[in-house]
């Protein structure tokens, strides 16, 4: 049997190849980096990911590293006071499954190591797919270094500035959002004791938020500083200009200039995102995570998206018996309603969150009238187990 090439060693890739091995097929994966790692700091796992880290066998890894916060807190960075506060320790009740936090680094790990211990996936690094050609038995992909493999199948795992999605898109650039992120990851005891909280804090002002959050057990702060500028150099993980970054938050509390200063070293990224569409598929070839649905990340759920991808796409291979064609139509859509939907109030979050003048003073008014139950309610859409057909959860 060939096996189902993938391209794309990041969180989707490896949870496409672990999903897609336990279902019963053969995997060969190419990583263009020169080893496996994962840029950027914490993530946060809503409760909708758990059911697929069951699926994938790697909920136990992940949980060893990751926080359990007690609660989500929205303050104001520019007058201090508490916004809304989601208490998260109703989170299992409602949605069977809790609210965790954790290095995005050590959940890639976890997808490792667990590929790795099977047979049949393959794994190889500096190695990137340049082009590839379908026909009706399977897929024929070209390496950069001139190899030519071939597999069963395609699955485009390669990012946000995917190679794949050109040949089946053919869409062009992402849409550059205007918001630059700031991260950086600090020893938990350098920090003042009055924020060594156990909860995802977010400090939201006009065109700009810091959210801070425990990681690795509670002894690391995971800090994120976002706003609105047209400076920037495209790409991922750039050395970052503190000065550009004290610029915008110099009007903001004490409280949050006094976190960032406590910051050595920042780097920074560029928010992108894509307009929701169809057209992921084309025959035996298919998208998956920010290859197909890239998304802003003010609701969290970039990774949490891709392993449901991963899931779902192997799941469709054994309800369509191994006709590729069929299971990648199917996973199509089965998904873009879904992941659409994320894109889409993603950047509606971003609004609320960095709302200025009466708008920010009409969502204090809107949040600050909500009961822990119905904040719980109004993320049911999202949190939710999602369902499909072959779901052997």
């Amino acid at each position: 049997m060939d096996p189902i090439l993938i391209a794309g060693g990041g969180i989707g890739g490896l949870g496409a190849a672990l999903a897609l091995s336990r279902a019963g097929h053969p995997v060969r994966l190419f990583e263009r980096a020169a080893e496996f790692r994962e840029a950027g700091a914490g993530i946060q796992l809503g409760p909708n990911v758990f059911h697929m880290l069951d699926r994938l066998g790697v909920r136990e890894a992940v949980e060893r590293d990751a926080v359990r916060p007690d609660a989500l807190v929205m303050r104001c960075a520019v007058h201090g006071h508490e916004i809304t506060r989601v208490p998260l320790d109703g989170m299992p009740a409602r949605f069977g499954n809790p609210y965790a936090v954790t290095h995005r680094a050590d959940l890639h790990r976890s997808l490792l190591e667990a590929c790795q211990s099977r047979p049949d996936i393959l794994l190889e690094t500096a190695r990137s797919v340049a082009v590839f050609i379908e026909d009706a038995q399977g897929v024929t992909v070209r390496l950069e270094d001139g190899d030519c493999i071939r597999g069963s199948a395609l699955v485009g795992a390669d990012g946000l500035w995917s190679r794949t999605r050109q040949v089946v898109v053919g869409d062009g650039r992402p849409v550059v959002s205007g918001h630059i992120a700031y991260r950086a990851v600090v020893p938990m005891d350098s920090l003042p004791e009055a924020v060594r909280e156990n909860r995802v804090t977010l400090w939201a002002g006009p065109r700009l938020h810091l959210v801070h959050y425990p990681l690795r057990r509670g002894e690391v702060m995971n800090l994120v500083a976002v706003f609105h500028s047209d400076h920037y150099a495209e790409g991922w993980d750039q050395a970052g200009d503190p000065k550009l970054l004290w610029r915008h938050f110099d009007a903001t509390r004490p409280e949050v200039r006094d976190l960032l200063s406590r910051i050595e070293t920042w780097r920074y990224w560029v928010l992108c995102d894509r307009e929701p569409r169809r057209g992921w598929t084309r025959g035996r070839v298919t998208l998956l995570g920010d290859a197909a649905h890239p998304m802003l990340q003010y609701l969290a759920q970039g990774a949490n998206m891709a392993l449901e991808d991963a899931v779902c796409l192997a799941d469709q291979l054994r309800v369509h018996a191994g006709d590729v064609a069929a299971a990648f139509a199917a996973y199509e859509a089965l998904r873009v309603l879904r992941t659409g939907r994320v894109q889409t109030m993603a950047r509606v979050f971003g609004e609320i969150y960095h709302a200025g003048g009466v708008r920010a003073e009409l969502r204090d008014a809107w949040l600050a009238g909500r009961d822990p139950e119905a904040a719980r309610e109004g993320m049911a859409w999202l949190y939710d187990r999602p369902r499909w057909p072959g779901d052997a959860g």
